[in-house]
């Protein structure tokens, strides 16, 4: 069982966690249960000269660390060399096409740290600075930057980002396009996945005939440690026997026998699910959006219609619709998050839920726990209360009131009256 989280940044990028090194990074994909996990960042110099101090490319197309840290479990269950990279990227691409600023994000993936020198030259000599940010800002369209790296490698793969995302999407409301063909014209065919993002997720993507032919890939745009694999990808592969060109193509074809799922966020949870107004603390579902004519009640400023809008204007088919070749998929709500909320504690950070997890983890990654384990094996590691906690998400019993304009949704898996109670009885 292989399981990928395909975007993630370094300390490099903004807003990103000081800890985010390549040693640390593959000691929380042990602790998550992650196989193969993206070197993210590989435009930023500094960067791209720690991938290749740390890590040694190993020949299929993959990466691992030269000089792996112990287990960080007791138990012996994997270990950090078991973790691989692989070369990949996050770019944002602000330019004008078609009498419009377009701001599309953009994952790049490459086999080789050869391919990675090629094309950060190709974007200085475009006059890009690829130093101020892990993250840089290119005035490149989306369609040259495919140009360059397939001119630079044919296996290249690029996959936009967190397609929905109101500002930075390549199906964003705010400047974003209707379709895939209007953003990559001619080169719309070597386009065959898009990452769904945090706020949508494949049921919502089903409803667009237009992406039949594309696959839907999860990753958890990991800003820090413990954010690795709130999505992901699992796929029936052998990390140690896979390589580049199986990998991608187990996602390219829809291979089911090989693409087992995407783990996803509930997409509610997700920042920019619905409509609303940050500044005057309003969301509102679709229909309302356009009772209000798009403006805020409040304020009477523009509302940031989310992705459920934008879904919806694009939609060509009802929801409940499932193509007969779609990857499946399962929603999850991360471990510390379960362990906050049965707690009754709203910081995940706080000392009593961490104890709690690493006392969890000590034998078993978290993706075995979230998917894996009986109820039964479950309560040998923690409490009752916990154990329904993890049961409740599993079979999606759970109330979330959805994020919007750049705020997380919040999730509710015991009111505070059921948590009383359920500690009176299970305790």
């Amino acid at each position: 069982m292989l399981i990928a989280d395909l975007h993630i940044h370094s300390r490099y990028s903004r807003a990103c966690s000081p800890e985010l090194d390549l040693a640390n990074i593959a000691k929380w994909c042990q602790i998550k249960g992650i196989n193969l996990v993206s070197t993210g960042d590989f435009t930023h110099p500094a960067w791209i000269e720690e991938i290749k101090r740390d890590l040694e490319e190993v020949g299929n197309g993959f990466l691992k660390l030269k000089l792996p840290p112990p287990p960080t479990s007791p138990s012996g269950r994997g270990r950090n060399d078991d973790v691989r990279f692989i070369l990949g990227t996050e770019v944002s691409c602000i330019y004008k096409h078609k009498e419009k600023t377009r701001r599309v994000h953009l994952l790049l993936f490459f086999p080789k740290i050869s391919d990675v020198e090629k094309f950060n030259s190709a974007l200085t000599k475009e006059g890009c600075n690829i130093r101020a940010d892990g993250r840089p800002i290119l005035g490149l369209s989306a369609k040259q930057i495919l140009q360059i790296i397939k001119d630079i490698n044919p296996k290249s793969v690029l996959i936009p980002a967190h397609a929905w995302t109101p500002w930075f999407a390549v199906f964003g409301s705010k400047s974003g396009y209707d379709s895939l063909e209007e953003c990559f014209e001619e080169l719309t065919p070597e386009i065959f996945a898009i990452e769904t993002g945090l706020s949508s997720d494949p049921p919502m993507n089903w409803r667009l005939s237009a992406l039949d032919k594309i696959t839907l890939i999860s990753n958890s745009d990991a800003h820090s440690l413990p954010n690795l694999g709130r999505e992901a990808n699992m796929f029936n592969l052998d990390i140690a026997k896979t390589n580049y060109d199986e990998f991608f193509g187990a996602i390219k074809n829809k291979d089911s026998e090989l693409f087992l799922k995407t783990i996803e966020f509930y997409p509610e949870e997700g920042m920019y699910h619905v409509d609303g107004h940050r500044d005057c603390d309003f969301s509102c579902l679709p229909s309302q959006t356009k009772k209000l004519g798009g403006l805020c009640p409040k304020c009477k400023k523009s509302l940031t219609v989310g992705v459920l809008s934008q879904v919806e204007k694009l939609a060509d088919r009802p929801l409940g619709y499932r193509p007969p070749d779609a990857i499946p998929y399962v929603s999850l709500v991360e471990l510390d998050k379960i362990i906050a909320q049965t707690l009754g504690v709203k910081n995940r950070k706080s000392v009593k839920v961490q104890a709690e997890y690493e006392k969890m983890i000590k034998y078993h990654n978290e993706f075995e726990i979230l998917l894996d384990l009986s109820y039964d094996d479950l309560a040998k590691l923690t409490t009752p209360i916990i154990v329904e906690g993890i049961k409740r998400v599993r079979e999606g019993k759970l109330k979330i009131t959805p994020g919007f304009d750049g705020e997380y949704g919040r999730v509710e898996i015991f009111t505070d009256d059921e948590r009383k109670e359920l500690q009176g009885k299970l305790l």
